[in-house]
């Protein structure tokens, strides 16, 4: 897996390209954010219509996670689905993907703002999970110590020979780890909005995803 190692709250995680948190001690994988239904839940507010490819996108690299790391344990951080009516009308044969996924592992749905309370999947539908040192959720919460979360969809802006790229990042600091938005059509929230220069200590990192997972210091 092509990932960036670093340590947060004395585990050992990994920042995996695809924006996923693998952490090999406990043999957990942490997505956030997949919002499964976007295209239907824009189609039904709007009336715009978006290619609706987005759910199966983000399930096929879920899918490659899941088979290269062989978690036992995963994490959804929140906003899973895009509103609970976008999650009822997903089609049987995602429905029954999902499940397929599920399979042979411990799978906690973390409540989020688009999708709270109980849904019809299976696994463990919860507020925040504490495991060891982490506790997980979907919202940072203030003065947390080690907490990882989700919500903000941060990206941040990296210069590369004369040009800028911009990218979902992992903000880190020594209290608090924000993991970008997993699925597809999820957009972001730069690193240096206001917001996230409240929530992030100054000396916080960005970790940039995609085929070279790159580390810098948090852009503000």
């Amino acid at each position: 897996m092509n990932c960036h190692d670093f340590s947060f709250a004395s585990a050992s995680l990994k920042a995996l390209g695809s924006g996923a948190l693998w952490w090999p001690d406990e043999a957990l994988l942490c997505i956030s954010d997949l919002h499964l239904g976007k295209s239907e839940r824009v189609a039904r507010r709007s009336g715009q219509s978006l290619p609706p490819y987005e759910t199966h996108d983000t399930l096929t690299r879920l899918a490659a996670d899941l088979a290269h790391s062989n978690a036992r344990i995963v994490v959804c951080l929140g906003d899973s689905f895009d509103d609970l009516t976008a999650a009822a009308a997903l089609p049987d044969d995602i429905r029954l993907w999902i499940t397929r996924l599920q399979a042979g592992r411990r799978w906690i749905w973390i409540e989020g703002n688009h999708d709270p309370g109980p849904l019809e999947f299976g696994g463990e539908h919860l507020q925040e999970l504490t495991v060891g040192p982490l506790t997980f959720r979907h919202i940072a919460a203030p003065d947390a110590q080690g907490e990882v979360s989700g919500h903000y969809h941060p990206k941040a802006d990296l210069q590369a020979r004369g040009r800028r790229i911009s990218r979902p990042a992992f903000l880190c600091d020594s209290n608090r780890l924000i993991l970008p938005a997993y699925g597809t059509y999820t957009g972001g929230l730069r690193s240096h909005s206001d917001v996230l220069g409240r929530l992030m200590q100054p000396k916080a990192l960005a970790i940039l995803t995609g085929p070279v997972p790159t580390c810098i210091p948090m852009p503000r």
